[in-house]
């Protein structure tokens, strides 16, 4: 039989296991008929994406088989620590593009702005690039960070990246090309800023204040871009779901994602507004901040989720 049929005859039967039930008899039906069909599934078609997908429809119901009653209440705990981390898992091979795509415009940023001085005006705005050369001369390069209340640049800065996040994301819907701009225009930003500091001999200052809250603000626009980037690819290359089937997908994952990154922004909101204004704080405490901030995004969107997804398939009974 060949893939796409199989897909047709059974594609109906998968999405209405996607709907939970509580009839015990009939819970273990699905997970025998699905365990069936995965292992159909690796024996004729051993590279396709399909596999992919019974397996983690066979995962959920695994998990709703042995969740005790206290997980099953708590939907918040399981979503944190099981559903959103394969969530991730499944899309890490597009995270990983998003990171290629940003870095490389960060680095035409340094590099455009290293052969063209002209260029980081024409990127940071007249105004931003006189005001900070001004802050250089008093002695006070960062002082953009302490100028404003506190309060309100922390609700300013929370609802401009969640915006700006959004953004990039919903963009994905534009065959992809919307969200790489959005990856484009604010690495390109990041590389010329920084080379801005470089270039004045305060490159490892910067980085050291800057990067206090820019961590988890950068990270988390690059993983909003893969989200974004995973509307793109399903709508690109539904394999062998229709364009509508491939999308709902993708955005089921994507959309998990994007609820991950709320209280990543909130934490960078955070430091930006009341610890990144304290320019003079000790070089251990800046580092501590930053290499934490960089610890935790490596550990919960790439070490935690590959972790769960070994868990969750070395107890599911495939051949």
């Amino acid at each position: 039989m060949r893939e796409g049929q199989f897909i047709k005859r059974n594609l109906d039967r998968w999405q209405s296991y996607q709907h939970q039930t509580d009839d015990p008899d009939e819970v273990a039906r699905q997970f025998t008929y699905l365990v069936d069909d995965l292992s159909y599934a690796k024996t004729f078609y051993p590279k396709s994406n399909t596999i992919r997908y019974i397996n983690s429809l066979a995962a959920n119901i695994y998990l709703s088989i042995y969740k005790n009653k206290k997980e099953k209440g708590n939907r918040f705990t399981t979503f944190w620590k099981t559903e959103l981390p394969l969530a991730i898992q499944r899309n890490h091979r597009i995270m990983l593009f998003a990171f290629i795509f940003f870095l490389s415009f960060v680095i035409l940023g340094v590099f455009s702005a290293y052969l063209d001085q002209t260029f980081v005006r024409s990127v940071l705005g007249d105004g931003y690039v006189d005001m900070t050369e001004q802050n250089i001369a008093n002695g006070h390069p960062f002082a953009v960070y302490s100028g404003e209340n506190e309060f309100l640049m922390f609700f300013f800065i929370a609802f401009n990246n969640i915006r700006v996040a959004f953004l990039t994301y919903c963009f994905g819907v534009t065959a992809g090309v919307g969200t790489v701009y959005m990856l484009f225009t604010n690495g390109l930003m990041v590389g010329v800023f920084e080379y801005m500091f470089f270039h004045h001999n305060l490159g490892f200052q910067s980085i050291l204040v800057i990067f206090i809250h820019g961590t988890l603000e950068l990270s988390s626009i690059v993983i909003a871009g893969s989200a974004g980037l995973m509307l793109g690819n399903a709508m690109l290359f539904p394999k062998t779901y229709t364009r509508m089937q491939s999308l709902m997908l993708a955005a089921k994952d994507s959309i998990k994602i994007m609820v991950s990154l709320i209280p990543v922004f909130i934490v960078a909101a955070f430091f930006e507004s009341f610890v990144t204004r304290h320019t003079d704080m000790p070089v251990w405490l800046s580092l501590s901040i930053l290499l934490l901030s960089g610890a935790f995004i490596a550990w919960y969107y790439i070490l935690y989720p590959i972790k769960i997804s070994k868990r969750v398939k070395q107890h599911v009974p495939v051949s």
